[in-house]
């Protein structure tokens, strides 16, 4: 059993950084002793480009515009990409493109079947099924294709954002999907809230056992000045208690795509054993294998599943 609520917020509140990292490290050793951090490559995919390139018929994406995500996808697949991260852009009406989606999941499953699809955030899942229900919606996006959706965190600051998104990956579990609880922290919200999140996903975990991963992540600075967004103690104080807070979740991923490679590497003496999707760019796998190293560990391409691993 992880530490208790009032443990965590005294985390949370605390000026002791080191002292909650060497606990947070002692969890990960527990359920991590093999000395492995583990990362897996991935390609983004963003949809919304397809979806605006053309006309399309019946339930299958135009000629015109599926080319462009097929041969994405199959550059990605020969660059030795995992799994492909669908994005479809915020604000977009997807219950009129719902066919669409299920279409376009079956073109690429038939052109790349080992691929792993990962794609729509739970606020996507619930827009798809407008009128539908939950389960038959995501039922009908597995058949598909779809091997897991996106775990994107929700906003901490509204009560029906969170019942939403435990929802749809409760219904996502149900099927037989493993998911990540993302959890995008330091936009406003209180310790409170984080806590509120955090319980939730704990009990989820505690009924289903569906979550693969946790991945506590800042939310971005306001204008883009990082001066004024969340602090790097913020980052590895709430990482540190996610990890000792959740350990009924194997993983524990630290971001590095926003948080910078310095503290990505200091996250994995906080209780972090992942270092999420590494993304297909000159360099940036050899980036992240050689901070894996540089703090001791030995780094392993893993799977989206993370299931099978092959040490680098």
């Amino acid at each position: 059993m992880g530490i208790s609520r009032e443990q965590a917020l005294d985390c949370l509140r605390s000026d002791d950084l080191v002292g909650i990292g060497m606990e947070a490290d002692a969890v990960r050793r527990r359920l991590h002793p093999e000395g492995v951090v583990s990362y897996a490559m991935e390609c983004g995919i963003d949809c919304a480009k397809a979806m605006d390139g053309g006309a399309h018929t019946g339930n299958n994406p135009s000629v015109g515009c599926a080319h462009l995500l097929f041969d994405a996808i199959g550059e990605a697949a020969e660059m030795g990409a995992a799994g492909v991260r669908l994005s479809f852009g915020e604000g977009r009406n997807l219950t009129a493109g719902a066919a669409w989606i299920e279409g376009m999941l079956r073109g690429i499953k038939q052109r790349f079947p080992a691929v792993w699809i990962e794609g729509l955030t739970a606020v996507e899942v619930a827009a798809v099924a407008a009128g539908r229900g939950l389960r038959e919606t995501l039922a009908r996006l597995r058949d598909a294709g779809l091997d897991s959706i996106a775990g994107d965190g929700v906003e901490l600051t509204g009560e029906s954002n969170l019942r939403e998104w435990l929802d749809v990956h409760r219904a996502a579990h149900g099927l037989g999907m493993r998911t990540s609880a993302g959890m995008v922290f330091g936009a406003g919200e209180t310790l409170e809230a984080r806590m509120e999140f955090l319980e939730s996903v704990r009990g989820l975990q505690e009924q289903t056992g569906g979550f693969a991963a946790s991945a506590p992540v800042a939310a971005a600075a306001p204008g883009g000045r990082e001066l004024d967004g969340v602090t790097a103690v913020e980052r590895l104080k709430t990482l540190a208690v996610a990890r000792m807070f959740l350990d009924n979740i194997e993983n524990m991923q630290a971001s590095g795509s926003i948080q910078g490679l310095k503290v990505l590497q200091m996250g994995l003496r906080f209780g972090a054993n992942d270092v999420g999707p590494v993304r297909l760019q000159g360099g940036s796998e050899e980036d992240v294998r050689r901070i894996i190293r540089d703090a001791g560990f030995r780094p392993a391409q893993r799977d989206m599943a993370y299931r099978a691993m092959m040490l680098n």
